[in-house]
């Protein structure tokens, strides 16, 4: 509830004073329109849902073609549920833009004629970075880890016989991992912008956040290969690096923003 006050707060100061319900209604049809989005993305996704399918299995392909034909369908109706699942995430990805252009006008809906300038590309940005992280995942990541786990499995004489849905989920899941990781950069401006952390604290606790961010990097990408590891820590590290100074430039512009407001 605090945090929905101090958002509200921010909204008034861009926009005529509403009561709080209205507020509450106008962020009821932002959630409506966002999950409208995703079901339409997803729904167009369903069309290309044996592309989706080969397209998942390449990194599998690459480490071993006969792997595709041993992964095990075990439910009845699991194909069904991994063909929704599947969409559902592609359909995130599609509708990721406007998403963010949905909380963008949420936040700050009375944008200047300069701020509507930046708030697009300061979406392409973030959804860039978003592709860059699944990106990333899909042609580095995803065939080092599913590799390692592979080769560990016959070390061990073992045959590597993994379900499809246990399969389709752990590729999914990382991919959009990576992809929210590499959101850190928005998510950091979003929080100056709103002034629930400044450049001071974001410089201070810079250790500590780094050991937070290699930790997050640990689990992302679960494998002893530090390649694998470092792929994604080091350009985290850097990111974060990346948003201290974008603090300190969004905070060194509030006041000069604040004097030509009254003036």
């Amino acid at each position: 509830m605090a945090l929905l006050d101090r958002l509200f707060r921010l909204r008034e100061e861009t926009d005529v004073s509403k009561p709080f319900l209205q507020h509450l209604e106008e962020l009821r049809s932002m959630l409506l329109k966002m999950a409208f989005t995703i079901v339409v993305c997803m729904s167009g996704s369903l069309y290309f849902q044996k592309d989706l399918v080969v397209l998942l299995e390449h990194p599998l392909a690459k480490i071993d073609p006969s792997a595709i034909s041993k992964l095990q369908n075990l439910g009845v109706a699991d194909p069904l549920t991994i063909t929704f699942s599947l969409a559902f995430y592609a359909g995130f990805v599609f509708a990721f833009p406007l998403l963010l252009y949905f909380f963008a006008q949420f936040v700050v809906p009375a944008l200047t004629r300069k701020e509507k300038k930046i708030i697009f590309p300061a979406i392409a940005v973030g959804f860039g970075l978003f592709l860059t992280g699944v990106a990333l995942c899909y042609f580095f990541i995803l065939p080092q880890t599913l590799g390692f786990f592979y080769n560990y499995s016959k070390s061990l004489n073992l045959s590597p016989a993994w379900t499809v849905r246990e399969y389709f989920s752990f590729v999914t899941q990382m991919m959009i991992a990576f992809g929210a990781a590499f959101e850190l950069p928005v998510a950091v401006v979003v929080l100056v912008y709103l002034e629930f952390v400044s450049f001071k604290l974001l410089n201070n606790t810079r250790p500590y956040a780094y050991v937070l961010v290699l930790t997050l990097a640990a689990i992302i990408a679960p494998t002893p290969d530090p390649i694998s590891f470092l792929s994604l820590g080091l350009p985290m590290c850097l990111l974060y690096e990346g948003c201290i100074w974008i603090a300190y430039l969004l905070e060194k512009r509030r006041p000069r923003e604040s004097e030509s407001r009254l003036g």
